[in-house]
């Protein structure tokens, strides 16, 4: 298994075309990330606009996606409208399983159809629908339809954008299975440019399960550590949700655009809170026993008296953050309705969240007027920023359209750049410190995930730029091997570098198992060749001056650190990137593919 191809379908939605690929480097790439990362390097334009047709948008699995539990992610990776250069996105859901049971590793996307469609495939279909009738659809609604006029259930993934994906809002998301979500970055307008409304993968295939006695040992020792062990219980009791209070209680939570890192109104938005309070019950992605996903309920009243109707909203941490602490709403029925609003539109929650929060100080201060915001913007007034979602999903005008394009586009116009939150996008919820700033904006996915300088922060009471840069660049090695599994990050402690090469010996990936470290290392130094070939420029990176003014329970936010600490990152990421030059050689661009694809 080490040795065989890669399978990917690539499809051309000009023509509704589609070829299978068999592709070498399994033992070099692995797969996930590493397989995204190939793939980006051989079919990105990464000398044209994002919205080009020709750009790929890509999904990647692991080569134990439906082997292991907790192997439920699918990478999914585009170049960005944030910023025109090569991005990722990981979700859950049933996508990784579905694919894996089509048959696929991963699948290649590029070109744009000539009408509003879904792209259905399988191990023994593949379709290109008109679905004219769904533009401007929310993504619930669409959802509804789409199950009932596709094929098949069972390990079927039906992945989908709202309004802002087809407005081309660069802060849109792909909805997963309805709970999950390729969040970050603007995949949404990926699909959206591409109009493409949906994927539906039907999982129709029975891929083989490993032969042998070590195969079913290794199984149950994760299973084991999954479930009878605390490695993952805050993960299905709370949830990330619980992060609330602790951050609160470290004076490291954003709250009113960052304006405080503690308040005493966070305890009405806590994890615990939310749990006494709002909790239905948990989910879980395919393929994974804990349930971290966290489903709420909020009761709205029917036309008829003593009659309601129940609707279901997952949440965790940053939802939490984003809309709760960010815009000071502090009723936990209230900041459900908001991550509805936002999802059912179909924008990432985190960026919507904070774009209205700059949005509401920027009103504060007289930069904006009713006349832009149509509707007035207060901290706490959580039936303004419920309208407020639907103009920036649907933007009625100049203003909303920037604000939709992200943060430093409106601020940039209007002012208050000074305070807007943007570690590269939209910021996590983490005020902790120096080291998370950096770790963020210089992040190859701007993302909390990538490195955990937050956890480096609580960690540290007086930081040092060099072993915080050691740290971050170690650590984001270690997690991109991981993501090249397609693992959920929640499962690092289970998955030590050590159980993961058994685990892949006991699969038959004797090969990859042999090569950890130096797939993890190929994998982090290609996408930072990927990111720098696209224009990052990362000493160019600037921090607002509100991260300046930021007060920890460490004390005040040190400016000389944050800038020496960049300046170290940005030297690394230019080392990594030359080690990959260097390995590909000479012929390291963006590689054409010849001749259309053939029809599916």
């Amino acid at each position: 298994m080490s040795d065989s191809p890669f399978r990917v379908l690539r499809v051309d939605l000009a023509s509704g075309k589609g070829e299978l690929l068999e592709l070498e480097g399994r033992s070099r790439w692995a797969g996930g990330s590493g397989l995204a990362a190939m793939l980006l390097g051989r079919f990105a334009r990464l000398d044209r606009p994002w919205d080009d047709p020709e750009q790929p948008l890509v999904f990647a699995i692991g080569p134990l996606t439906g082997l292991y539990p907790l192997m439920s992610k699918t990478v999914c990776a585009f170049v960005s409208p944030r910023h025109g250069q090569v991005a990722e996105s990981h979700g859950g859901g049933r996508s990784a399983l579905a694919l894996r049971f089509a048959g696929l590793d991963a699948l290649v996307i590029t070109g744009r159809a000539a009408r509003l469609s879904c792209l259905s495939l399988g191990s023994r279909h593949l379709a290109l629908q008109d679905v004219h009738f769904l533009q401007g659809l929310d993504v619930q609604a669409a959802g509804k339809i789409l199950r009932r006029i596709l094929p098949g259930a069972g390990h079927r993934s039906i992945l989908r954008i709202g309004p802002a994906g087809e407005t081309l809002a660069a802060i849109a998301c792909i909805n997963v299975d309805t709970y999950r979500h390729f969040g970050r970055l603007g995949a949404g307008a990926v699909m959206g440019a591409k109009n493409l409304k949906a994927i539906a993968v039907q999982g129709d295939g029975s891929p083989a399960i490993p032969e042998g006695k070590d195969y079913p040992r290794r199984f149950e020792e994760v299973y084991r550590l999954a479930t009878a062990t605390d490695m993952m219980h805050k993960y299905h009791n709370l949830g990330t949700a619980e992060n609330v209070a602790v951050l609160n209680a470290l004076q490291a939570l954003p709250f009113r655009n960052l304006q405080r890192t503690h308040s005493p109104e966070a305890a009405a938005i806590s994890g615990e809170a939310f749990a006494e309070r709002t909790l239905l019950r948990n989910a879980a992605c395919a393929g994974c026993p804990v349930g971290c996903i966290h489903i709420g309920f909020v009761r709205e009243k029917f036309m008829e008296p003593n009659q309601y109707i129940y609707r279901q909203v997952s949440y965790d941490h940053e939802p939490i953050f984003a809309v709760g602490a960010m815009l000071a709403v502090g009723d936990p029925f209230a900041a459900l309705d908001l991550m509805e609003a936002a999802d059912r539109a179909g924008l990432d929650v985190i960026s919507a969240g904070v774009a209205l929060a700059w949005a509401t100080e920027a009103s504060e201060k007289g930069l904006l007027s009713a006349r832009e915001t149509l509707v007035p913007l207060r901290f706490g007034d959580a039936r303004a920023y419920a309208r407020a979602i639907g103009h920036l999903a649907r933007p009625e005008n100049d203003f909303y359209r920037l604000l939709a394009s992200g943060v430093e586009r409106a601020a940039a116009h209007y002012g208050g750049e000074e305070f807007a939150c943007l570690l590269g996008q939209e910021m996590a919820g983490y005020a902790t410190g120096e080291v998370f700033f950096v770790s963020q904006a210089l992040g190859f996915r701007h993302s909390h995930l990538d490195s955990a300088g937050y956890a480096y922060d609580q960690r540290h009471e007086t930081p040092q730029a060099e072993s915080a840069c050691r740290y971050l660049f170690s650590e984001e090695q270690s997690r991109c091997l991981l993501t090249s599994m397609a693992a959920c990050l929640f499962a690092r402690a289970v998955y030590t570098e050590e159980r993961l090469a058994a685990c892949l010996e006991a699969a038959g990936f004797g090969d990859i198992a042999a090569r950890l470290p130096a797939i993890g290392r190929r994998v982090q130094a290609e996408r930072w060749r990927l990111r720098l070939a696209g224009g990052f420029a990362p000493e160019a990176v600037c921090f607002p001056r509100r991260f300046t003014e930021v007060v920890t329970a460490r004390g005040p936010i040190d400016p000389a650190l944050l800038e020496k600490l960049k300046t170290q990152a940005a030297h690394r990421i230019r080392e990594l990137a030359a080690e990959a030059e260097k390995e590909n050689g000479a012929d390291t661009g963006p590689k054409a593919v010849d001749g259309p694809p053939a029809e599916g």
